[in-house]
């Protein structure tokens, strides 16, 4: 393994990307599937090299997570991060959050999607015979980081006055997991046509910012079930909560299908969990996010993202 990123955690706060793929995978049941599988994960430093030696100007990183089933298969003498489970779906009556599988997750950025692309087909060249697409999203950046839906998106990201790996990033309160990070993964569809029949000043109630500049609306402005409301979350002692967001938009104009990919960096799995609880259940009961009403999740999975050190131990179990 690559000595140079022994002890590293993966690049979970890396720029969130102008382009952007993102694979989900079940593994097969065939026979060398698990070899293949620890052979691609003690090499992954050494592709991650290859790529930023070659293209040292493409602001390239990728991650790769676990999901629980697949973590248990190949972790047995490491243990299980104490969150790390199978998602379980979150209901309030009117919306939920689903549960869908995955065994692997490869989170792929850089400033063009030829080089995400590279990177892609080395992931399928390695692995493509004993693995199966659950999904496949191309996003990209769209305008100055808005959301399909006309909102920047992520502006509540600790990047500006907080450090990212503080809440991206467990530390020494799980030191055999130190530098790994819990992934949450939604795919979620909107409803453009109803969106844009809201008048603007509405949708600004519904995310709780201004359309054009960005600036959060006043307490006195801000709706109780607006999405900037019912996902900021403090614990006991009244200190926020944060995760770390790489959401990315995707489209397809001709079938009329755009979206937002939800992709949640956190130290903490159960911070991202009462965020969704809070969207989709409400904090009191019935008070949900009203962005709900216009996008639809169709996907949602928990993974583990490693440390590079423990990748490496993968390939001595």
């Amino acid at each position: 393994m690559n000595s140079n990123f022994k002890f590293f955690p993966q690049s979970v706060t890396a720029h969130p990307g102008e382009n952007v793929i993102i694979i989900v995978y079940n593994i097969k049941n065939v026979e060398g599937a698990d070899e293949r599988i620890k052979d691609f994960c003690d090499n992954f430093s050494a592709y991650m090299r290859s790529m930023l030696n070659r293209f040292p100007n493409s602001e390239f990183s990728a991650t790769i997570g676990f999901g629980a089933k697949a973590w248990q298969r190949f972790f047995t003498s490491i243990g299980i991060p104490k969150e790390l489970e199978e998602f379980k779906p979150i209901s309030g009556g009117a919306h939920t959050a689903v549960s869908t599988p995955g065994d692997l997750i490869f989170h792929i950025r850089a400033n063009q999607m030829g080089y995400c692309h590279e990177f892609a087909t080395i992931i399928e060249m390695k692995l493509g015979d004993v693995v199966e697409a659950i999904d496949e999203t191309h996003g990209f950046r769209y305008m100055d980081g808005k959301a399909i839906i006309g909102f920047v998106d992520g502006t509540e990201n600790p990047n500006v006055d907080l450090n990212p790996f503080d809440f991206a990033m467990i530390g020494d309160e799980d030191p055999v997991f130190k530098g790994g990070s819990y992934l949450f993964v939604q795919k979620y569809i909107h409803d453009m046509s109803g969106w844009n029949k809201l008048p603007v000043e509405e949708q600004e109630k519904v995310i709780g910012r201004h359309k054009f500049n960005d600036v959060e609306l006043t307490d006195e402005e801000k709706p109780i079930n607006a999405h900037n409301k019912v996902t900021n979350i403090e614990d006991a002692d009244g200190n926020e909560l944060k995760i770390v967001r790489a959401n990315i938009p995707f489209a397809n104009t001709s079938t009329h299908e755009y979206g937002t990919y939800f992709i949640g960096y956190a130290r903490s799995f159960s911070t991202t969990r009462k965020m969704l609880e809070n969207m989709f259940i409400g904090d009191p009961i019935g008070n949900t996010d009203r962005l709900l009403d216009f996008s639809t999740p169709v996907t949602g999975t928990l993974f583990f993202t490693p440390s590079y050190d423990l990748l490496g131990q993968m390939s001595g179990e």
